[in-house]
């Protein structure tokens, strides 16, 4: 027991650079296995919460503007959403990487200003950058969908009080999407963390050896030639990270719903089997 808590005081924070630097060698126990990736764990909560957070104010972005009248503002929100939705995630990583590695090292000159670019090939920039593009044209779709089937009752109903441009929209039509929304965007949210296993096989590299929590377990996989103990205990993980995502996202479902007959209808997790 006492090693125990030494290896995690040791490993906890290793991910993020707090805590031994090499990583163990010869006997890996079950205890550093269990600190190590869930020390890598930190990293993919990273991805997913800051994507999460940043795309969802993106795709509503995005969802207004495919809703507009305008093509000059419609067509270039209806591209985005189609070539990240219509391309592999994947691919994505790889692309942007590309992309990512041909700006200068020496940074961009902006107004005499140097702006740095090589941290944009790390992965906490450079595939943050991604995730946050996928899931905005993902979540995007949804808030359209959700925009396009608002009931006409309340709609009439704030026409009758006055309503108009963003009075209209602030309280009335936005809340009122985002309670059709929030079910498809609860499982967006829990596919975009499942998603974030995908930045260990992409280009962009980790820093110092603070991977996420494939990493560690492709690293115990590796040493030990047993993929059946590390793989295991990444599915572990994410299975409790996906139970308090769905507890989370049910509390604010539950607040979005408060004023309807049956609110404390619990969120039924339904995985996007193909995508």
């Amino acid at each position: 027991m006492n090693e125990c808590l030494q290896t995690i005081q040791n490993y906890g924070l290793r991910a993020i650079g707090i805590g031994e630097r090499l990583l163990p060698r010869g006997e890996f126990t079950l205890c550093e296995q269990f600190t190590l990736i869930g020390s890598g764990l930190i990293w993919n909560v990273y991805f997913a919460a800051l994507a999460l957070f940043i795309g969802f104010f993106l795709a509503n972005l995005l969802a207004v503007a495919r809703a507009s009248h305008s093509r000059l503002i419609r067509k270039p929100a209806e591209w985005f959403i189609f070539i990240f939705r219509g391309s592999p995630l994947f691919i994505q990583f790889f692309l942007a990487y590309e992309m990512l590695v041909k700006l200068p090292r020496a940074g961009i000159d902006v107004f005499g200003i140097t702006v740095e670019t090589s941290w944009m090939t790390r992965a906490w920039a450079g595939a943050l950058l991604v995730l946050v593009l996928n899931t905005a044209a993902y979540s995007a779709e949804i808030f359209y969908g959700a925009l396009r089937n608002l009931p006409k009752g309340e709609l009439e109903a704030a026409d009758a009080y006055g309503m108009t441009g963003w009075t209209r929209y602030r309280r009335v039509v936005w809340p009122t999407a985002m309670r059709l929304a929030w079910p498809a965007y609860t499982n967006e949210a829990i596919f975009l963390f499942h998603a974030t296993t995908l930045v260990f096989f992409s280009g962009f590299p980790a820093y110092q050896q603070r991977g996420d929590a494939l990493y560690y377990a492709s690293y115990f996989a590796d040493k030990t030639f047993n993929p059946f103990i590390a793989y295991p205990i990444v599915a572990v993980y994410f299975v409790l990270l996906t139970v308090c995502l769905i507890g989370l996202f049910g509390i604010v479902n539950r607040r979005l719903n408060r004023h309807l007959p049956g609110a404390t209808k619990k969120i039924r997790y339904r995985p996007n089997l193909i995508r």
